[in-house]
């Protein structure tokens, strides 16, 4: 009986041997993937090669270029795509067909309410993931902000209580004597006032949220029937006599104001990290140029997220996420502040021992750390009145 269970055993042996012998290196179970750089280590990595898309506003261009070369050099397993846009122009593109991104990634989230409501209307499906990980997320964020001569800005600060306000503006730009209504000097002829186009510009659009809502004293609940007052209608239409023209490129307005002075320009409406990346080559030319921040805050959030769109395959999805978990890691943030934005991060601090960063270098140049509460994006119906009311009654 023993020797049969030592021939057993003994055969047993032999056909491990040779199973372990023979076994292909492919065979063997695969030892568990450690995180990559950036990548959350919650998921199985996407396979080498995948393509992805990622479509996003153009003013972070610069940032997002350099961040990507960065993630490449970490995961060259994944190529990709990127195209920069007009926020408008880009959400425009997607609700007819035009563009069909992996990732998306417009200015704000005033923009991102549009595309949502005009992508449900058309497809009676959700576009993004509205709750979770996986729902729309600030990426950088940065303030609308008013950059105004000093000259100018000392008068509008005085006729307006210490802030820039639309209402001193207002009463500037729609009185015949110009600059000398608000105790202004006459040589300043009349106010001219720079901001983008709202129907093809995310900035422009921020400009007369920004208008609205401070003519109603609001910095929520802004409603459809707000948008349709007779009185507010006015008011709008008087403001923008003083824009002397509506750009689609507020790159192209701001480099204008710097190239001319305040012959083009005397106040403007920019994002603050537009104004940070161009204000040092204004000094010295017309005077100074600063940045003055509105009593209510209006925040480019950048939100980012993939899309729920039948064209983003399983594999497509995994490497986007990796994606954005670099874009969303300290090094990736850290570096958006030397392209004067704001890093969505809250661990990341924006005073630093660096002498390159912007938020300290230009203090004197108006850039403050901290600044005014917070205005809530309407929703995508609101948004699209606005549009509406502000080409029935303002372009030309």
């Amino acid at each position: 009986m023993k020797s049969k269970i030592i021939i057993i055993a003994g055969f047993v042996v032999a056909v491990a041997a040779i199973l372990l012998f023979t076994m292909k290196p492919s065979d063997a179970p695969a030892p568990a993937s450690s995180a990559s750089a950036g990548g959350s280590g919650s998921a199985a990595p996407p396979p080498a090669g995948v393509e992805i898309s990622m479509l996003y506003s153009s003013e972070k261009k610069d940032w997002i270029d350099a961040a990507a070369a960065a993630f490449q050099k970490l995961h060259p397993e994944i190529k990709l795509t990127l195209k920069a846009q007009g926020s408008i122009a880009l959400a425009q593109a997607i609700v007819d067909g035009k563009e069909k991104p992996t990732i998306v990634s417009p200015a704000d989230t005033l923009v991102l309410n549009l595309l949502v409501s005009d992508w449900q209307t058309k497809n009676k499906s959700d576009l993004f993931a509205t709750s979770g990980d996986d729902a729309p997320a600030p990426l950088v964020i940065t303030p609308l902000v008013f950059v105004a001569w000093e000259d100018r800005a000392e008068v509008l600060l005085k006729a307006s209580g210490g802030v820039i306000s639309w209402k001193a503006i207002h009463k500037a730009v729609t009185s015949n004597e110009g600059w000398p209504a608000i105790k202004g000097k006459s040589e300043w002829g009349f106010v001219k006032l720079g901001h983008t186009d709202p129907t093809q510009s995310n900035s422009g659009l921020q400009a007369l949220l920004s208008m609205t809502l401070e003519h109603y004293g609001k910095a929520t609940g802004l409603e459809v029937g707000d948008v349709l007052k007779p009185k507010y209608q006015e008011y709008i239409k008087g403001l923008e006599k003083g824009v002397p023209k509506f750009e689609v490129s507020t790159g192209q307005f701001m480099t204008d104001m710097i190239r001319f002075g305040p012959s083009k320009y005397d106040v403007a409406v920019v994002y603050e990290n537009l104004a940070i990346s161009q204000i040092e080559n204004a000094q010295g030319r017309w005077g100074t140029l600063k940045i003055y921040y509105p009593a209510t805050t209006l925040w480019s959030d950048h939100p980012v997220a993939v899309t729920k769109g039948d064209w983003v395959t399983p594999a497509q999805k995994a490497a986007a996420k990796v994606f954005l978990d670099y874009l969303k890691s300290r090094p990736a943030q850290e570096q958006a502040l030397a392209f004067g934005f704001r890093p969505a991060d809250p661990t990341v601090p924006l005073k630093t021992a660096d002498a390159k960063n912007p938020f300290t270098r230009l203090a004197a140049q108006g850039v403050k750390l901290d600044i005014n509460p917070m205005a809530q994006p309407p929703d995508g119906q609101v948004v699209r009145n606005l549009m509406m009311m502000w080409t029935r009654v303002a372009a030309r």
